[in-house]
């Protein structure tokens, strides 16, 4: 593992991040209006997600715990664990997020409109809870990071499209509610820096301990989260932004995308 390696992984994860800062300037400047675009993105970042979970992180995290138990079943298991431990992880954080708070729950609101008060809450508390769920990701994009660029450069893009309405959502209240652009710009860009402080975290409490298991059952707890991200929260919110077919034709994409990318580099 290289300085290289670890400077580059930290960078991807920063501008992954920063992505909800790009979803705070298109709430200032586009208005409403045909989402089926957004929907399609969101769709081939959850294509992205699955695809280079299961056919690249995994059989690496199956190949790295071989090479240390002898036993090609009992190695397998402790894949297994790693990856659904992983979806554990990112499920709690979901579960310890009430719903009304949730930037990854979709809701309606049939009723009135809230007050300006209400509005800026609701905004910062999405902005805390989008933090909360950004660190394991932050985690996640920096071990990939440490794999290579043709793994790396994939999943930061999927995860900056998906940090993009994840900024919009954060900014729109407090933006309606104060009129404030600039403060409305910064809660979202807080958000987001949780990624590479959890990358930080990845670097400062992981590599000084980094070992083939280590590894393995990083890469394998890394594919859990990020298939759970895809199901949990793109493809349900990539159907909510636009049509079915544009959520699904964008997994598939995003899914040839990664298979002819890796094939050709």
């Amino acid at each position: 593992m290289t300085f290289d390696n670890i400077f580059i992984a930290l960078l991807l994860t920063l501008i992954a991040g920063m992505a909800t800062a790009i979803g705070a300037l298109m709430a200032f400047f586009t208005k409403k209006g045909n989402n089926h675009h957004l929907s399609g993105a969101l769709g081939l970042s959850a294509g992205v997600m699955v695809y280079v979970s299961f056919m690249e992180l995994v059989p690496d995290a199956v190949e790295s715990m071989e090479g240390i138990v002898a036993d090609p079943k009992l190695a397998m298991l402790y894949v297994l664990l790693s990856f659904f431990g992983g979806m554990a992880l990112i499920a709690l954080i979901d579960w310890l997020v009430p719903e009304d708070e949730n930037p990854h729950e979709v809701h309606h609101s049939p009723g009135t409109p809230p007050d300006g008060s209400r509005l800026k809450r609701t905004g910062m508390m999405l902005a805390l809870t989008i933090g909360i769920h950004n660190f394991p990701e932050g985690v996640a994009t920096f071990v990939s990071g440490l794999e290579g660029a043709d793994i790396a450069l994939p999943i930061v893009v999927a995860v900056a499209i998906h940090n993009i309405p994840e900024g919009i959502a954060v900014s729109v209240p407090i933006l309606q509610a104060t009129g404030n652009r600039r403060k409305a710009f910064w809660y979202s860009a807080l958000s987001g820096l949780a990624e590479p402080v959890g990358a930080l975290f990845a670097l400062l409490f992981l590599m000084p301990i980094w070992t083939p298991a280590v590894n393995s059952v990083c890469l394998a707890a890394v594919a859990g989260i990020m298939v759970y991200i895809a199901f949990d929260e793109l493809l349900p919110n990539s159907e909510a932004y636009g049509h079915h077919h544009w959520a699904i034709g964008g997994v598939i994409a995003g899914m040839a995308i990664m298979a002819f990318g890796l094939l050709l580099f």
